[in-house]
């Protein structure tokens, strides 16, 4: 009994001398990131999820590869190939689909307004309507706010398409920047023809509604204008021939040429092969207004359309609009930040636990375009960094970009190729246009391709469109 209860008191002093001796567990720091777009999800991506308690801000719950837009909305490829869903890293991160309104940077609080329609239910006409309108008015605001603590923030809302304050535009044009956009665009041609097609009309009303007009003449404009004659000359041409013929593409654009950022040969190129296929180029054109189904442009008047595409540019987030805390541009339109896209104070310090990056961003004395690549990157090397940070080691390196080219899609199997940085080098292919550039093109985008799944269904879905056409249902 003696020895028994020695044992006891001295597995219990073992015990106690364990329970004192054990570490507290380290609360890890709360990482929120705004948007889900070329900087947002790649930052999602790259962290290190059991370090960092992750949370999203975004109002899509999935990511959209933008360079494939073009041909999901013409039937090329189907809308899944062009999205990654944010919820594939869930449970290890936190995902609320909504704006953030404000934030409140002293107390490190954001103000979020949810991007669902209101408890307790909407109508599904509402949900469909949606779809066509512009991403503020989709807004429903009626919702109970909330809000989300962070002590590490990286803003990358991105930014709106930029409308001039033209009147009609948001009314009755079509933006390409997302996914449910391609969707409206693609509804709408089938629509058209559809409506083309009935026997009351006369050849003018069906050349009025088949004239499908594009306004901006970047990669974006050029894109869907090339993948547009794709549909309009080879599954149109099959199954309304009449009405094919009586088809129109036009792309209009306030400067003086087509893709400004092209090397001046390429954009010769480009446009004498889009005018040999039947698009009407007509740059140094000014768009005045738009009404319902017509387009006034100071050069011609009024232009009746079908479809109006509108691609000409960037507008600064609602958001960053309400930033006053920190350094901007001289449009307004985004934040400046240091090399380590750390945001820059009105004083010119950088706060280190906010970093700001993709298009409403920009780097002070050193500014990029406002493109995926360079998203992209920045996402990539803060990744990277963040990941260092919540291990305790520096990171030092600035951020430095490394052009890849520039690549546009400019129909019939063709495509243009430019690299700057290889060009200033003397390295090979630092220019390419015609079936290489259409071959590197479509490798190119194929290995961008996030997700295993994606890279399987975006060539089947071409190696389809190729042997059976796109498919021309609307639904």
């Amino acid at each position: 009994m003696i020895l028994r209860s020695s044992f006891t008191k001295i597995t219990q002093v073992e015990r106690v001398v364990r329970h004192f001796s054990s570490t507290t567990r380290r609360e890890r720091e709360r990482l929120v990131i705004l948007g889900s777009g070329w900087g947002g999800y790649e930052v999602l991506r790259k962290i290190d999820k059991k370090r960092w308690n992750v949370t999203m801000v975004s109002p899509n719950n999935y990511f959209n590869f933008t360079p494939l837009l073009a041909g999901c909305a013409t039937g090329t490829l189907e809308f899944r190939c062009a999205i990654e869903p944010v919820r594939r890293f869930a449970p290890r991160v936190n995902a609320y689909s909504a704006w953030c309104d404000s934030i409140d940077f002293k107390n490190k609080v954001l103000h979020c307004m949810p991007a669902t329609p209101p408890f307790p239910h909407a109508s599904p006409s509402d949900t469909f309507n949606a779809i066509n309108e512009d991403k503020e008015a989709q807004r429903p605001g009626d919702g109970p706010s909330f809000t989300v603590r962070y002590d590490k923030l990286v803003i990358a809302v991105g930014a709106y398409s930029q409308t001039f304050n033209i009147p009609g535009v948001k009314e009755h044009a079509h933006f390409l920047k997302d996914v449910r956009d391609a969707r409206a665009i693609r509804s709408r041609i089938y629509e058209c023809f559809e409506q083309a097609n009935q026997p009351v009309l006369s050849d003018i009303q069906r050349r009025n509604l088949l004239n499908f007009c594009v306004v901006g003449g970047g990669p974006t404009g050029v894109e869907f204008a090339a993948e547009l004659h794709d549909l309009l000359h080879a599954e149109m041409a099959r199954h309304y021939p009449n009405l094919a013929r009586l088809s129109k593409i036009t792309l209009y654009d306030v400067a003086p040429s087509i893709l400004g950022m092209f090397d001046e040969g390429l954009v010769k190129y480009t446009e004498n092969s889009l005018k040999r296929e039947g698009i009407s180029i007509l740059t140094s054109h000014h768009v005045e207004k738009v009404e319902a189904g017509k387009l006034f442009v100071k050069e011609q008047g009024e232009v009746p359309f079908g479809l109006l595409v509108w691609s000409t540019g960037l507008a600064p987030n609602p958001l960053i609009n309400s930033i006053t805390e920190f350094k901007k541009d001289r449009s307004q339109r985004s934040i400046l930040t240091d090399a380590h896209l750390n945001v820059l104070k009105l004083d010119g310090t950088p706060n280190p636990d906010i970093w700001a990056i993709g298009d409403s961003a920009t780097i002070e004395d050193a500014p990029l375009p406002a493109t995926a690549q360079v998203a992209n990157q920045k996402a990539k090397y803060l990744g990277k960094k963040l990941n260092k940070i919540v291990k305790d080691q520096e990171h030092k390196e600035p951020f430095a970009f490394h052009n890849q080219g520039s690549l546009a899609y400019i129909g019939n199997w063709k495509a243009i190729y430019e690299r700057p940085e290889g060009k200033e080098k003397g390295q090979p292919f630092s220019q390419e246009y015609g079936r290489v550039a259409w071959l590197l093109w479509r490798s190119a985008y194929f290995t961008m391709t996030l997700s295993v799944r994606n890279k399987i269904l975006v060539p089947f879905y071409w190696f389809l469109t190729w042997i059976f056409g796109r498919d021309i249902t609307r639904f």
